[in-house]
């Protein structure tokens, strides 16, 4: 029996006899059979070369060629399709045959096409060298769990990102449970909330960057409830009509403030704005140089005029402004004068402002309302609690202030707002501008804000139910107490580090008091590489926020209460 030839011979160097078939494709190029002198392959079982091959090239009848016997095999294999499929190969390898000088030694069997034939695929994931399919991911019970956890498109797309990455970076032949276990710590990332507490040891009460003010626990479960059901948010429950949003808050802040009328939109600079766009807007507003304030972020008073579509009109100089600049910069163009508290610098020397009362005469002989924005804006006068005097909406009133804007979250402890307050006419208008719609607050701040107002109403127990009062006035003698049940794990942690308690100077922050410093204390990490430290606290299961300083990592312990002590500890790295 004839011998599969793969190729079509048996002994054939390139293809021997102990070589298993491999699959290959043949490309057939038709050419005109006349060319091709079949009767010497009938013949000979080998192919013309050389001359011969010439010769029949061009047509010609090589010497001792059987004329009738080559029309004859060109009638035969014209007219069987099939045939010329079978003998094809062989031809093609006795040719090549001929050409390296041997011959070949077994017949021709029939041959079948290697696409026909069947073929065996082994398994990808049994194969050395491959990466498990994704189709035997999913079907792996760890999958089941994680699709159960994260849902099947996440687990699906994160498996096809792993299965990527390890294509990319070439690392074959991995089992199915390293995949599973990167691909997990994938979804495990994902799912982390990007916005996650930490501990702020900055020494700034107020961050801007962590959240500034902290809320009562009843204002967040206020806010809660709000944001988890339909509330009477614009609902009269007495008439059974619509009504305002503004209306929760707005009778407690005349309460605290002694204003006509108050409304709440969602920051202080959206207060700016709305109050200049309503009140300036195409006309000029008179402001001290020495008040054109940039706040965080690079945001400036002269842009937020800008935006806001009032023309900004500066009067005297950086260091010193007085009334005749005032009255000098009054004209038919001017729509209303300005201040700006100095909330985030001090200028001190020789200087001259502008006392408020004075302010507002000349504002009010010219028909002309006063404007003053606050920014922190306290309720009350923190000097009760030894803190250093900050102005507030109050005094700012009574001093002639037609209008007042100030934040909702710095002083005052409560969610991100900001407040207005002042004559009932100019609120009605601010009301009736479109833009207040596109400012206004949503249910759950009002909600949290309306807590945090009525706790004003009980200045004595003021200091131990506002969290951000409470920090505040914290002593340093507990704040150093604090920093020594710190120290010791802290070294335990870090053995190669020098770490003491150290006394140190806090700030209220976002802008105010500026120069005013809260004694505190802090424990201090010294040593090489502070910023890979800092980098390992920040990546704590809760981050560790603190700052470097005079070649120290400083862990001002003000904002941490005893009641987060343990929390603090316990994800420490463990000495060994």
């Amino acid at each position: 029996m004839g011998e599969r030839l793969c190729g079509p011979v048996q002994g054939c160097k390139r293809y021997p006899a102990s070589q298993p078939p491999v699959p290959h494709l043949v490309l057939l190029t038709w050419f005109p059979l006349s060319w091709f002198p079949l009767s010497r392959v009938r013949r000979t079982g080998r192919a013309p070369v050389g001359e011969e091959w010439r010769a029949g090239r061009q047509g010609r009848r090589p010497r001792g060629e059987d004329r009738n016997g080559v029309h004859s095999a060109r009638r035969e294999l014209s007219g069987n399709v099939t045939g010329l499929i079978e003998r094809l190969p062989g031809l093609v390898h006795r040719r090549r045959a001929a050409a390296f000088s041997y011959r070949p030694t077994a017949a021709v069997t029939r041959f079948t096409p290697p696409l026909l034939r069947p073929y065996h695929v082994p398994p990808m994931d049994n194969l050395p060298g491959r990466l498990p399919s994704l189709h035997s991911l999913l079907a792996k019970p760890e999958a089941a769990g994680l699709i159960e956890r994260f849902g099947r498109p996440e687990v699906v797309d994160a498996l096809r990102q792993t299965l990527d990455v390890h294509r990319t970076e070439r690392r074959f032949g991995l089992p199915a449970t390293s995949v599973l276990e990167a691909a997990t710590e994938m979804l495990s990332r994902r799912s982390t909330p990007s916005q996650r507490p930490v501990f702020n040891l900055t020494g700034t009460v107020l961050h801007t960057n962590l959240g500034r003010a902290l809320l009562p626990p009843e204002a967040a479960q206020a806010a809660a409830a709000a944001l988890q059901g339909a509330t009477n948010l614009e609902y009269d429950l007495e008439s059974g009509s619509r009504g305002e949003r503004d209306d929760h808050i707005s009778g407690l802040l005349r309460e605290q403030t002694g204003a006509e009328a108050a409304t709440v939109v969602n920051n202080n600079a959206a207060a700016v704005m709305l109050v200049l766009n309503t009140l300036a807007l195409g006309r000029q507003v008179p402001v001290s140089r020495g008040e054109l304030i940039e706040i965080g972020g690079a945001f400036r008073i002269p842009d937020i005029m800008a935006r806001s579509g009032a023309i900004l009109r500066e009067v005297g100089t950086t260091n010193r402004t007085h009334r005749r600049d005032y009255q000098s910069a009054i004209g038919p163009e001017t729509a209303a004068l300005m201040r700006v508290h100095q909330a985030n610098y001090a200028i001190a020397g020789f200087t001259a402002a502008v006392a408020t009362p004075d302010l507002a005469a000349i504002a009010h002989a010219a028909s002309l309302p006063l404007i003053e924005d606050l920014g922190s804006g306290s309720l009350i006068d923190l000097e009760r609690w030894g803190l250093p005097h900050e102005p507030t909406p109050r005094e700012a009133l009574q001093a002639g202030v037609d209008l007042v804007t100030f934040s909702g979250d710095k002083l005052l402890g409560g969610p991100q707002a900001g407040l207005i307050v002042g004559r009932a006419d100019l609120v009605k208008q601010l009301n009736a501008n479109p833009l207040k719609r596109a400012l206004r607050v949503d249910k759950g701040r009002l909600a949290a804000l309306e807590v945090v107002l009525r706790l004003y109403r009980d200045p004595d127990r003021l200091a131990g139910r506002l969290p951000t009062l409470r920090l505040l006035t914290r002593t340093e003698a507990d704040i150093r107490a604090t920093a020594n049940r710190l120290a010791p794990a802290l070294r335990a942690a870090w053995p190669d580090r020098q770490i003491t308690v150290e006394a140190c100077h806090g700030q209220i922050g976002s802008g105010a008091l500026p120069v005013d410093r809260l004694p505190s204390a802090a424990v201090t990490l010294a040593g090489r590489a502070l910023d890979g430290l800092a980098g390992e606290l920040r990546a704590l299961p809760r981050p560790v926020i603190g700052r470097i300083h005079d070649r120290r990592l400083w862990l001002d312990c003000r904002c941490l209460e005893p009641d987060q002590e343990a929390i603090f500890l316990n994800q420490l790295p463990k000495p060994g």
